[in-house]
């Protein structure tokens, strides 16, 4: 059996990850920004579709200082109470974001009802609106990144927060529109409304991120598309005398664990079979990065 170490999120070694805090300190950044610009949109034209846009943006502050508390400790290697990391860590921080999501819904639904109730004429439309679009760019940009960044080093944390601000920059269209709506017909309702209806949409969003966290830490099998890179190792070195058994995977933040039984001869010696399970272990770990392998050497029942 032998392990293949994975490197340490942050290192510095040649060849490491980028310290990945570095994003969540730049989701943070541009949390504050947006809460900045959407709170000023709504003090200009009293529209609670625009105050609602600013609550979620509070949460996506709320999000990103979780992120980056959880990528700290995703960071950590192994040690003797978590002999397989703490990538983890990352799955927490998803869940929580999608429960902040559901707080959010629930605040701008209140708020929504209760000006449909009691009607208010909107003010300053215009510059409130240009102001609204630019923290909506601000949002786009930073989603697009972390989304990227997300996929480049398999980080659950950074993906969920791109998500979050993506579905955040769809909800602040949404919000323009309705408001720009509500200038144009007068409708003052139409206002709670699309804002209501954000807050419906924000749910669906919720509702996924916390039922992908429960998903990955109930220790879900690695993707499909891994598990057929690692089957196909498997099946380019099978032969009349080396086969396997028992695949098993599963995954870790960003870091997979993959274990099997390697069956050859039982005639072999020790080290010879050692000397095969070293190399396909390590064709595994070429093909996959961050992979943790582990394999069981057993007689092949056909020899």
């Amino acid at each position: 059996m032998r392990r293949i170490d994975f490197p340490q999120v942050g290192a510095e070694a040649e060849g490491a990850p980028p310290r990945l805090t570095t994003f969540a300190w730049l989701s943070i950044a541009a949390a504050l920004m947006t809460i900045g610009l959407k709170s000023g949109a709504y003090l200009l034209t009293g529209s609670v579709g625009l105050l609602s846009d600013a609550a979620e943006s509070g949460v996506n502050l709320v999000a990103a200082v979780v992120a980056l508390v959880a990528l700290h400790v995703a960071a950590r290697p192994a040690d003797d109470n978590h002999n397989f990391g703490h990538g983890k860590a990352e799955y927490f921080s998803a869940g929580i974001e999608g429960l902040m999501i559901f707080v959010a819904a629930g605040f701008i639904l209140v708020t929504s009802v209760q000006r449909f109730l009691h009607p208010a004429a909107l003010e300053s439309v215009g510059l409130g609106l240009a102001i609204s679009t630019l923290a909506t760019a601000v949002n786009g940009a930073v989603g697009i990144l972390l989304l990227r960044a997300g996929a480049a080093h398999r980080s659950v944390t950074l993906t969920a927060d791109g998500k979050h601000l993506l579905t955040d920059v769809w909800t602040s269209a949404g919000v323009i529109v309705g408001v720009l709506l509500v200038a144009l017909t007068g409708w003052e309702r139409l206002d709670p409304i699309v804002a209501a209806l954000v807050g419906l949409n924000i749910l669906v969003t919720g509702f996924r991120l916390v039922s992908q966290s429960m998903t990955s830490l109930l220790d879900a099998a690695m993707p499909a598309e891994d598990l057929a890179r690692v089957t196909a190792v498997l099946d380019r070195m099978r032969s009349r005398d080396l086969d396997f058994a028992n695949l098993r995977t599963r995954e870790s933040g960003r870091h997979r664990f993959v274990s099997f039984t390697v069956l050859v001869p039982a005639n072999w010696t020790v080290e010879r079979g050692h000397a095969i399970a070293d190399e396909v272990e390590m064709a595994i770990s070429q093909d996959l990065p961050d992979t943790d392998v582990q394999t069981h050497l057993e007689p092949h029942p056909a020899h």
